[in-house]
């Protein structure tokens, strides 16, 4: 009994708060990731594809490579949206949901 008085913030955070902020940076790491792949896999592949694929391999001619290097891009960003819409869904979920022992 020394006098001094102890408040509930000379602990620290509570420990829900604490598995709140690990949830927190697992998200802002899984939308960094999608957004860095978002940015780079379209453009790489447009790039790529149009230099390499189609006038380089199949010979096409530049407007006609232009134009399918394009649809690749837009598949690309399509495939991204789906896996970052997938991984976000399943993100909260316990890992042996579903299973029965």
């Amino acid at each position: 009994m020394d006098g001094s008085v102890r408040t509930a913030s000379d602990d620290g955070p509570p420990s829900y708060y604490k598995g709140n902020e690990n949830s927190l940076v697992s998200a802002l790491k899984t939308l960094l990731f999608f957004t860095i792949m978002m940015v780079t896999l379209p453009i790489g592949l447009y790039f790529a594809t149009k230099a390499y694929v189609f006038e380089g391999s199949m010979k096409m001619s530049s407007s006609d490579s232009y134009f399918y290097a394009a649809i690749v891009a837009v598949l690309a960003v399509h495939v991204v949206l789906a896996l970052f819409v997938y991984v976000a869904w399943n993100e909260g979920t316990p890992k042996g949901k579903g299973k029965h022992d």
